[in-house]
């Protein structure tokens, strides 16, 4: 007699299929209350701390020689910004999910938990985005002048890192708390390394114990790489590291919840 094997076999691409991608991203669009945050908050910030620092160069290069604005600075922080909050939003989702028992029904397909994390990344990623740009056409409209090269080394490097490791952050936090809590932690993350970071002001000024922390949070990284450009910084290895160790640490915490998740009876 034949014996009859129970394991599934392993599809291919980890059970990856452009349909289930698309049914994250419309999921997300789909949401007016979050794209208007998405596109209106970093666009305000933007307006209120940044506009009256259009005449004010960054640089000892005056604007009339091709220098660079404080404001075009304060555009890439507030763009990165808006791709972090915008990027965690994914965890309030998964909460969701989690509270539905959606998360336990992928369980039962043949749909890899790692694959679950890089669809959702991706979908993640275009909610930054959306974010990103919508500051800098803001950013262009009120003056702020940049060479080519600038507006899209700054614009990649804000959208792809920044909402790459906060996507992940907040789908790690999504699968770690319960679901009434995710927004609050992600958001309370978010704020409290931005500070950290020197997003919203130099690290310079703060005393040299919390210098040190800052240093280690993946917001400098980030906001090293993508302001780099606008200063003629080279280029930071170190700050690359920051940010794919701290995306490689969300990643693998990502996936161990989301298995402690569903395995719990």
């Amino acid at each position: 007699m034949t014996a009859i094997s129970l394991d599934r076999p392993v599809p291919v691409l980890g059970g990856f299929t452009l349909t289930y991608l698309r049914i994250e991203l419309v999921r997300k669009l789909r949401n007016p209350r979050a794209l208007f945050f998405t596109v209106a908050f970093p666009v305000l910030m933007f307006f209120i701390v940044g506009y009256q620092w259009l005449d004010e160069p960054l640089t000892s290069v005056p604007l009339a020689d091709g220098g660079v604005s404080v404001a075009a600075h304060i555009m890439v922080s507030m763009a990165m910004y808006g791709a972090m909050m915008s990027a965690t939003q994914t965890g309030a989702a998964v909460a969701v999910e989690r509270a539905q028992g959606w998360t336990r029904q992928l369980r039962l397909t043949p749909l890899s938990p790692v694959v679950n994390v890089i669809v959702k990344l991706a979908a993640g990623m275009v909610f930054g985005l959306v974010a990103v740009v919508a500051t800098y056409v803001a950013a262009s409209f009120s003056g702020v002048e940049l060479s080519v090269d600038q507006w899209i080394v700054t614009g990649l490097a804000a959208w792809l890192l920044a909402g790459a490791v906060f996507t992940t952050l907040g789908l790690m936090v999504g699968y770690m708390v319960p679901g009434e809590n995710v927004a609050q932690v992600t958001s309370l993350a978010v704020v409290l390394m931005s500070f950290l970071g020197g997003l919203f002001y130099p690290l310079s000024s703060m005393p040299d114990f919390l210098q040190t922390i800052g240093k280690l949070t993946p917001v400098y990284g980030i906001a090293q790489l993508a302001r780099a450009p606008l200063t003629g910084d080279a280029f930071d290895l170190g700050a690359l590291i920051n940010a794919v160790v701290w995306m490689a640490v969300f990643v693998v915490g990502t996936v161990v919840y989301f298995r402690r998740d569903t395995r719990r009876s």
